[in-house]
């Protein structure tokens, strides 16, 4: 009951909005003339009107599950090993999906290895146990409605830094002025939780 009355409160007040946002932000961080997988995509939504900004654009997607119902061509893996051949895609996407996972440096370095163009990524930043309590509010009230696994793996600035350096990603674009909430919700969940990144394998 209270998580499908905050499901209906979140996709009203935050989802569209937040879609509408990460399209326009992440579809300008895409290489044109790019093949696109969109790792963790859910229903491919985002990844589908991302691709429809630029015509030339090829997008598909690969999630530990298969929905009924998806926007673009989905595959099924495991969640650690992304089934490309090295270099084998120009830009590989993570929205809001590697704090889903328990060790995220796993797929940064499966994406450094896949990519030859760009990774772009949607993700938060906690720098103190507020903003850690904060995007656990976010996150429970956003997908627990929905079944998702929510490990609430939030990390510092300095600790994603560390990640691309490791597998071999250099920053081109670090952005935190994401405004995915409407004012006033903005002032608590807005901040400067959320980043959006366009990194480059560093050959």
């Amino acid at each position: 009951m209270v998580k499908s009355f905050l499901g209906k409160i979140h996709g009203k007040l935050v989802f569209n909005r937040r879609v509408r946002v990460l399209i326009r932000r992440l579809g300008a961080l895409i290489p044109s003339q790019s093949e696109l997988l969109d790792v963790g995509t859910g229903d491919g939504q985002i990844a589908k009107a991302i691709g429809e900004q630029q015509n030339d654009t090829r997008v598909r997607g690969i999630d530990i599950m298969l929905r009924e119902t998806t926007h673009i061509p989905v595959d099924v893996f495991d969640g650690k090993v992304i089934p490309v051949e090295n270099k084998g895609v120009d830009v590989v996407t993570f929205v809001d999906v590697l704090h889903h996972t328990d060790d995220p440096s796993i797929l940064i370095h499966e994406a450094s290895r896949t990519c030859r163009k760009a990774v772009v990524i949607k993700d938060h930043l906690s720098e103190n146990w507020f903003d850690h309590l904060t995007l656990r509010l976010m996150d429970w009230a956003g997908n627990a409605p929905h079944g998702v696994v929510l490990p609430y793996n939030y990390a510092s600035r300095a600790q994603w830094y560390s990640w691309f350096k490791s597998a071999g990603l250099k920053i081109d674009v670090f952005q935190t002025d994401v405004k995915l909430y409407p004012f006033p919700l903005n002032l608590v969940f807005g901040r400067k939780l959320h980043f959006v990144a366009r990194l480059s394998p560093d050959d």
